[in-house]
């Protein structure tokens, strides 16, 4: 017998004994729930054939009932909600066997050799991970039929592929990753594991279904006691149902070593690849068209675009290109564009909450369209939003015109820094130390300071002052840093205070979109609010102006100097100059929004030869 079936049947019996546990938890539960009911049908007859008579037979007699009564009405309320609760389901994209018939020739080729069933179907998702999911909950039937009631459900579970591996992965690398994913059909049969899934799978659901918000005050109440009874046979087989699921691993991984193994560890490399170009592709090219209300149709095609460009850039990614003359894996499709459409308008529903079926306000957009329906749209927004702002702030229109300019917002900024030093120098001639004390580090009368590098004492200072408390300065007690950071301006922060309400308050009138309302492509997944998995956490004001600057420069640059927006696969909307990308205007937007300075962004714009003073065309 060979290591690796040694290794396999190792972990299947790991898998079964703690199946067996978690089956014994359900099973005490059931002796907990049914012993008052038997202890009160023993007084009860006692109490019939005349043997249990007395005061106090009858008290314990009623006594007893009525706890078993109301432990068999909680035992019967937690059965039909785990019963009846619908177990959390991933947000897929089903590929039927026509849509994808080699695709499913190969997973069945897999099978075969692997002497596992066959999984009952295929369905993707967006996501760079692959797995098997249990969908034999009668509630799971009855929502992939529309609402039919079926007698019979699928045995085997459903194999969900990670959509990005179609198109970035070759057919050899894809059969090699799918190989242990396939191989855990073999153990998900077997009739105690399949059990236990189903019994962990129903606690689970009936927590959500206690803790759902949203619910009546009656039914909350109700479901209070059923809720903490399956959190504490949830928390009971916790433990046994995690090393199942490493054993039920284990043993697929044990299976599918003998197929494509060495392929396998090659490929692997590629699945850490795929993840690194789709989490740069979501956050910094989908996230802005979403936010626009633009969804990429082709996102999975943009995977092998981002990962192309990665590899160009990055010599640790040279030769993953060479790969790409080998068949891909989207060919097993029969209409790749179509498949890849639906996986990205669920992308967009997942990570950002779009709806679900395209409309006049969340259309899709070519990757040849992004820049100028994308970016050129973006910047144009985010400007308008800059300048309302401004004009909600009372901050004065250029005397050369009506129209909103980039010098508008740099004098604004600027000024505020003026504004912020000399604010400074006057609270400093003032300066009261703790107490109402007056320091001797205070400037003088005039409000000056000594020029940096200058070693004597403010003018009006001395080293001890007239009342004799210049020498007791205790620096704890100013509150002085002796290494602060930059002073930020009052205006600047009070700009970017406007743009994050603005911001709110154009989110907020968005309606929220049902986690029901889904398209005939998609799974209905729950009533958890959308979007399940937010890509960026939010942004701090001084992130958004610094953004909404940074736009006002580009609008300019393309109405005055002849530039153009662009795509970048790995930074998204990017500014093209002469035809090439400009990478350096962060540093000089930062120095105007952080510091106040906009003499390196005045430096920026004359190389470039942009013209702040000229209106621009805004949304």
């Amino acid at each position: 017998m060979s290591g690796s079936v040694v290794g396999e049947e190792i972990g299947v019996r790991g898998a079964r004994s703690r199946a067996l546990a978690v089956l014994r938890v359900r099973g005490r539960a059931l002796g907990v729930a049914v012993l008052p009911a038997a202890v009160a049908v023993v007084l009860l007859a006692g109490g019939a054939s005349g043997h249990l008579v007395g005061g106090g037979w009858d008290t314990a007699r009623w006594a007893v009932t009525a706890v078993a009564v109301v432990v068999l009405v909680l035992a019967v309320a937690v059965g039909v909600v785990i019963a009846h609760a619908r177990p959390a389901l991933s947000p897929t994209v089903a590929v039927t066997e026509r849509a994808a018939p080699d695709l499913y020739r190969l997973v069945r080729d897999l099978a075969d050799r692997l002497d596992v069933p066959m999984p009952s179907a295929i369905a993707l998702t967006p996501d760079c991970d692959s797995w098997l999911e249990d969908r034999t909950h009668p509630a799971h039937a009855r929502l992939l039929t529309g609402g039919a009631r079926r007698r019979r459900v699928p045995a085997a579970p459903v194999l969900v592929i990670g959509s990005p591996f179609l198109w970035w992965m070759r057919v050899a690398e894809l059969r090699a990753v799918l190989a242990p994913v396939v191989a855990g059909t073999g153990p998900s049969a077997h009739p105690d594991i399949a059990a236990a899934r189903r019994f962990v799978r129903g606690l689970d659901a009936a927590v959500a279904v206690a803790a759902r918000p949203g619910q009546g005050a009656v039914r909350r109440v109700a479901l209070v006691p059923v809720g903490l009874v399956a959190r504490l046979l949830l928390r009971a087989c916790g433990e046994h149902a995690a090393l199942m699921e490493r054993g039920v691993a284990s043993a697929a991984s044990e299976r599918a070593q003998g197929v494509d193994y060495g392929l396998r560890i090659q490929a692997q490399e590629q699945v850490g690849l795929a993840y690194a170009g789709w989490d740069r592709l979501l956050t910094r090219v989908a996230l802005p068209a979403w936010r626009m209300g633009r969804w990429p149709s082709r996102l999975d095609a943009g995977v092998v675009s981002a990962l192309t460009e990665l590899s160009r850039r990055d010599r640790l990614a040279e030769g993953f290109t060479s790969r790409l003359g080998e068949r891909p894996a989207c060919d097993l499709l029969e209409e790749p564009g179509l498949v890849d459409e639906a996986t990205s308008l669920l992308a967009a529903r997942l990570f950002h909450g779009g709806p679900a079926e395209a409309g006049p306000d969340w259309s899709p957009v070519d990757w040849q369209q992004y820049p100028e329906e994308v970016v050129d749209r973006k910047w144009r927004a985010e400007a308008a939003r800059l300048h309302r702002v401004l004009d909600a702030m009372g901050v004065r229109r250029p005397a050369g015109g009506p129209g909103p300019t980039l010098e508008r917002v740099m004098d604004h900024l600027s000024e505020a820094r003026e504004l912020s030093d000399a604010a400074g120098s006057g609270e400093g001639a003032g300066a009261e130390g703790v107490g109402g004390r007056r320091t001797g580090l205070t400037p003088g009368a005039g409000g000056s300071s000594p020029p940096p590098g200058s070693d004597s004492l403010p003018a009006g200072a001395s080293a001890a002052d007239a009342d004799g408390e210049g020498s007791d300065v205790d620096f704890d007690d100013l509150g002085l840093d002796l290494d602060p950071e930059p002073r930020r301006s009052a205006r600047g922060d009070a700009l970017a205070a406007g743009i994050s309400a603005e911001v709110a308050r154009e989110e907020a009138a968005t309606p929220p979109v049902p986690a029901e309302a889904v398209g005939e492509v998609l799974v209905p997944w729950g009533t958890d609010p959308l979007p399940l998995f937010p890509l960026q956490p939010p942004r701090t004001g001084r992130e958004l102006l610094a953004d909404h600057v940074t736009a006002m420069v580009c609008c300019s640059a393309v109405d005055t100097a002849g530039a153009a927006p662009g795509l970048d696969w790995l930074d998204g909307p990017t500014l093209l100059i002469d035809g090439q990308r400009r990478v350096d205007l962060a540093g000089p937007v930062l120095s105007l929004v952080e510091d106040g300075d906009a003499e390196p962004l005045r430096t920026w714009l004359t190389a470039v030869g942009v013209r702040a003073e000229k209106p621009v065309r805004l949304v």
